[in-house]
């Protein structure tokens, strides 16, 4: 009985078969020049990404996401929840960054510096292949292999190990190295939420690199899928060229045809060889054989080492693809084959879409200027702002219920709040003076007006005002916040009251 499904001519995905089965790809290591870099690049963002959390700037973490104590620390600097205008403008700055470098040198972040393709590469898949017994070659292992079931035992534990450790190092991130270290001396029990985030992380660290892999690069991750906005005809990209490489097909010579010794008369008619035939036009006739000249044919051979040497599987040569993470083994592949041919390199090389097409090679457009112009315009904005905040920050809100009482004395009360937030590393006390406007009193309903080192809290303030404060039913109320060390801050609010007195 036929399927009413359409069979597909070839691969939907480069990780699928034609009916559907997941293809496992074991691709071979192509060890050229672009692939020690990126080795090396890869094994020091390892050592980077390990020693982070364990640096500190001015006996501050250099990055510490506390998202339950509701504080970021970057390079040495706290971000509160007040700073809300400094996390988006370094959120855009960030973002912008990412376009600008999109658009000049393509998808570099895929191929050097992805935590998915540094581990993937440089730490799963040698270790795969340590196992596989194709240490060094990589591709598919041999059919027979001795202690098979040891050795895939022996990989995941060894992958197990791994993700454990990541995701420990992961956690400190967002809790320090402090903490972490004091929950490892712990029982898991003392800490039961960190463990299961650990635990959770682990597993999913494990399904990614010992099942998912490049599915991920391929289905999951959003960033190929963007490139067609941020990738312009000047971005560079891997590229084939096909001007020089096509026609492709194999490395085709035609033996000459032995040639026959000339007839020396002597053989009454018996010889086969014509005895017109002179030792000149006998190599004449070979030389003509071997220089049999064939159809056209262009530098690349066919070989399929840029296909079976890519992390994704797929075939550079059929241009410009989703799939594509510049990872560049396709390359220092295609180069070895041409250095044993005696051929130019570059065959595949780093290219741009312009280019191949033999157009303007500029780098200057439109959108490699407009990016840095933002991120001056930002980076100027996050400068200022982050050099006008003091040592605490204050705000003032309207606490719920009614805008505004009128009292048994003929007093206006606006109830308030006010949040102090205390960037210093110290505990704080403060002090609250009214400037404007004149005759209304303050009255704190906490006992105390103090807030501990790098926290928020707000305190609860009733504000009572005669009537001939407000006009037309509104106030500007300004107040000064002092701290211990004598610094100031000042802070406005609307008060609100009846339009009429109440008095009369």
């Amino acid at each position: 009985m036929s399927s009413p499904m359409l069979t597909p001519e070839e691969h939907v995905l480069s990780t699928l078969e034609k009916d559907g089965a997941r293809r496992w790809l074991r691709p071979k290591l192509s060890p050229g020049k672009l692939f020690h870099w990126r080795r090396y690049v890869a094994y020091f963002l390892i050592f980077v990404f390990t020693v982070i959390p364990f640096l500190r700037i001015g006996g501050k973490p250099v990055l510490l996401l506390d998202i339950i104590g509701r504080k970021f620390t970057i390079m040495g600097y706290t971000f509160l929840p007040t700073d809300t205008l400094l996390l988006a403008l370094f959120l855009i700055g960030s973002l912008l960054t990412i376009f600008l470098t999109t658009a000049i040198v393509g998808r570099v972040w895929c191929g050097w510096a992805c935590p998915q393709t540094v581990y993937m590469e440089f730490v799963f898949r040698p270790i795969e292949r340590l196992l596989d017994g194709t240490i060094g070659r990589g591709g598919q292992p041999r059919s027979s292999r001795s202690f098979a079931a040891l050795r895939w035992l022996v990989r995941y534990l060894i992958y197990l190990v791994i993700c454990f450790y990541l995701a420990n190092t992961f956690l400190a991130y967002f809790v320090g190295t402090d903490e972490l270290l004091r929950w490892v001396r712990q029982s898991p029990f003392q800490h039961p939420a960190p463990f299961l985030i650990v635990g959770f992380v682990t597993v999913m660290m494990m399904f990614d690199f010992s099942f998912f892999r490049e599915q991920m690069c391929i289905i999951a991750c959003p960033y190929g899928r963007f490139q067609s906005v941020l990738l312009d005809d000047h971005s560079l990209i891997v590229s084939y060229d096909k001007t020089r490489g096509e026609p492709r097909g194999k490395v085709k010579k035609k033996p000459a045809k032995p040639a026959k010794k000339p007839c020396s008369g002597n053989c009454n008619g018996e010889c086969k060889n014509k005895p017109a035939a002179t030792t000149e036009t006998v190599a004449l006739k070979a030389s003509e054989d071997s220089l049999v000249q064939l159809a056209p044919q262009g530098d690349c051979v066919d070989c399929g080492l840029c296909v079976t040497t890519c992390p994704t599987g797929i075939d550079i040569r059929d241009g410009l693809q989703m799939e594509c993470i510049n990872c560049t083994q396709c390359i220092d592949a295609c180069n070895a084959v041409m250095t044993k041919l005696g051929r130019p390199k570059d065959l595949i090389r780093y290219s741009s879409q312009s280019n191949d097409r033999n157009k303007d090679k500029g780098i200057l457009r439109p959108r490699v200027l407009i990016y840095p112009m933002l991120l001056l315009i930002v980076g100027s904005l996050f400068l200022t702002v982050l050099l006008n905040k003091g040592t605490f920050d204050v705000s003032i809100l309207r606490d719920r219920g009614n805008p505004f009482t009128v009292m048994g004395d003929g007093q206006i009360r606006n109830v308030l709040k006010v949040k102090i937030a205390n960037r210093q590393e110290e505990h704080m006390e403060f002090q609250l003076e009214s400037l404007q406007p004149e005759g209304i009193t303050l009255r704190l309903i906490e006992s105390d007006f103090e807030v501990d080192k790098q926290k928020s809290r707000e305190f609860h303030l009733n504000v009572d005002a005669p009537y001939s404060a407000f006009e037309d039913g509104k106030a500007t109320l300004k107040l000064k916040v002092t701290n211990q060390l004598e610094q100031e801050q000042e802070a406005t609010f609307r008060l609100l009251g009846p339009k009429s007195d109440p008095n009369q």
